[in-house]
């Protein structure tokens, strides 16, 4: 319940932060006269509203970055450990789809290869690339290719306009 109260405060100062922001006016923009122009000053006090709106500001960004910082520090500290399968979405799923459903002693194990049994030119380290089966062809007997190759393009014996 206490996370949800922390939440809507984070959230809440978030949009009163940038409304505040939205709403300051600029050093030379005159968008301020748009909403009422000197008439807004009285509502803020005799000062005019760049000292209240500056003052809501700061501490609307003290409350957002407090807040901040305390959730994160909970979601590391007390927001509890994360087992292996909790929360993880698909993820979760490919991991319990990747797991035998035999137990692990029923799986058959290959033996080490003694170094002895084979000499030492005999076995490349890198197993030889195979190449894939070729599609079959539906007339074998056909030498054409599918794509004809692309034609040489001549070029002419001299230039257009050098011919002085």
């Amino acid at each position: 319940m206490l996370l949800i109260i922390v939440n809507v405060i984070f959230v809440l100062s978030a949009v009163a932060m940038t409304v505040l922001i939205l709403l300051q006016q600029g050093s030379g923009a005159a968008a301020g006269s748009g909403f009422g122009g000197g008439a807004s000053a009285t509502v803020f006090g005799a000062r005019g509203s760049a000292n209240f709106l500056s003052k809501a500001t700061k501490w609307l960004a003290v409350v957002f970055f407090s807040v901040s910082l305390g959730l994160a520090w909970y979601a590391n500290h007390a927001g509890g450990k994360a087992t292996s399968s909790s929360d993880l979405g698909i993820m979760g799923m490919a991991t319990q789809v990747a797991s035998p459903a035999s137990p692990a002693s029923a799986t058959p194990s290959a033996p080490a290869p003694s170094p002895a049994a084979s000499p030492a030119g005999a076995t490349p380290a890198i197993p030889a690339p195979t190449l894939p089966a070729s599609p079959a062809q539906p007339n074998a007997s056909s030498a054409t290719p599918a794509i004809p190759a692309p034609q040489p393009v001549a070029s002419p014996a001299q230039p257009a306009g050098s011919g002085k």
